[in-house]
């Protein structure tokens, strides 16, 4: 069915067409996306690359805290 096609009573003041449609089920993990910069994305060829390296940086940090924090 075509949205022309309908027949309703919806006012011409509202404008629905620059609404974005919410994705529901698998599709919505596309929503938490990120933009890398041009120079960053070249060192990475997928995202499971980008997403180890970022573990990798997180449990460095951590454990460097650790060894410089007062106990």
């Amino acid at each position: 069915m075509k949205a022309e096609d309908l027949n309703d009573e919806l006012r011409p003041e509202y404008d629905l067409t620059k609404l974005k449609v919410r994705r529901v089920g698998e599709g919505r993990r596309l929503m938490n996306q990120i933009r890398l910069d041009v120079d960053v994305a070249r060192v990475f060829p997928d995202s499971e690359s980008v997403n180890e390296a970022l573990r990798t940086l997180n449990r460095i940090t951590k454990q460097h805290n650790a060894e410089i924090s007062p106990k």
